[in-house]
């Protein structure tokens, strides 16, 4: 690891590349296996970060409201992603706003007529949320991330189906708590260890819930609400500071 830019990163840990590529494929066989197209992103040299594809922008409906990366470290990831989203007919937006798409930006179409949850505090400025308002239109629920450990929307709560969503409340400021409390009382909870295994960096298609195989406590939480949960091992992967999610972005049609 060459340099360190989440809480999780330590340039003193060596990443075994052979194993992180074989849990990567196997993820990919996984979302395959349970019917999704998935497509990949041709990586770059010197941006090893692209595998955690779900920061370069936020797809809704035909568009596309692109990322604008805090770190320089990152940066060029955003020229991949809009390439990839214009070739294929998405209508692209650049933004005049530091985010980092779906790591901090989360739609339920079931929910109150349709609600983008957005995060900020860390990686993505509160102004990207008004941006991406009047990009998708769609109404955003900003939310305050408060815990460095965090430091994305998607380490702290995930859509689960439609109109649900599971969180970890100590991951937020008391106002946005109570915020989540009131728009999903059905929420699935997280806790703490859960948390830091990375549980609830998750893709679920509202039944098969795909997440870390560390996070057994959240898997039964899932299994109890009449989610099926699919655990996968992402070791190698979780160094770098994400996991399921991170590496998906996923095309909300």
């Amino acid at each position: 690891m060459e340099y360190a830019i989440n809480p999780w990163m330590d340039v003193t840990m060596p990443v075994d590349a052979d194993l992180a590529l074989k849990q990567w494929q196997r993820l990919r066989e996984t979302l395959s296996g349970l019917g999704h197209a998935v497509h990949v992103l041709a990586p770059r040299a010197g941006l090893p970060d692209m595998v955690f594809a779900a920061n370069g922008a936020f797809a809704v409906g035909g568009t596309a409201y692109g990322a604008r990366f805090r770190y320089p470290q990152r940066t060029d990831e955003a020229v991949a992603h809009r390439l990839f989203y214009e070739t294929n007919g998405w209508r692209y937006t650049a933004p005049a706003h530091t985010n980092e798409g779906e790591g901090d930006f989360a739609y339920l179409p079931g929910a109150h007529g349709g609600v983008v949850l957005a995060g900020y505090g860390y990686r993505t400025e509160h102004a990207a949320h008004a941006e991406a308002q009047e990009v998708l239109g769609r109404p955003v629920v900003s939310l305050h991330l408060c815990d460095p450990r965090f430091y994305h929307l998607d380490v702290a709560l995930a859509a689960i189906d439609d109109a649900n969503v599971a969180y970890y409340p100590e991951a937020f400021a008391p106002a946005s708590r109570q915020v989540l409390r009131r728009l999903f009382p059905d929420a699935v909870i997280a806790d703490e260890a859960d948390a830091l295994a990375f549980g609830l960096n998750l893709v679920s298609d509202g039944r098969n819930v795909v997440l870390n195989s560390e996070a057994t406590g959240l898997a039964r939480k899932l299994r109890v609400a009449g989610y099926q949960p699919v655990p996968v091992e992402l070791s190698e992967l979780k160094k770098g500071g994400g996991s399921v999610k991170c590496c998906v972005a996923e095309l909300h049609g």
